[in-house]
């Protein structure tokens, strides 16, 4: 069974930087697309930003500039670095595996990480 775990994340002043790191566990041989989303209290989960196998990003408005996603395809892992955090940044974040190869099957399994709090204070 394929798991995801996130950390990484805690409690910076503003301006600060966090780097969050999603690890797969399973029989995973290859991924389509991993991405990192966020869900504040109150409000809807939300898109971060997304990579694909071939290396391809896309990045939420709201971080363009400050985050960066990027994946270690032997280890199946993908990181997020955030810099210059903002007071609307703190959420729960989230990594999100969609489709992968387990060896014998393409998979197009959607899953997701339990999570892990990032919170900005000064």
């Amino acid at each position: 069974q394929v798991q995801l775990v996130e950390s990484g994340g805690g409690l910076v002043q503003p301006g600060g930087s966090l780097r969050l790191s999603c690890a797969t566990s399973g029989r995973i041989f290859s991924i389509d697309t991993m991405g990192w989303y966020r869900q504040a209290p109150g409000k809807e989960r939300e898109l971060v930003a997304t990579i694909n196998s071939g290396g391809s990003t896309n990045y939420a408005d709201s971080v363009k500039g400050r985050f960066t996603i990027s994946r270690d395809r032997p280890e199946n892992t993908v990181y997020l670095r955030m810099n210059n955090l903002k007071p609307e940044d703190p959420a729960v974040y989230y990594c999100n595996l969609e489709g992968y190869y387990d060896g014998t099957y393409c998979r197009t399994d959607n899953l997701w990480g339990p999570g892990t709090q990032d919170t900005v204070s000064s």
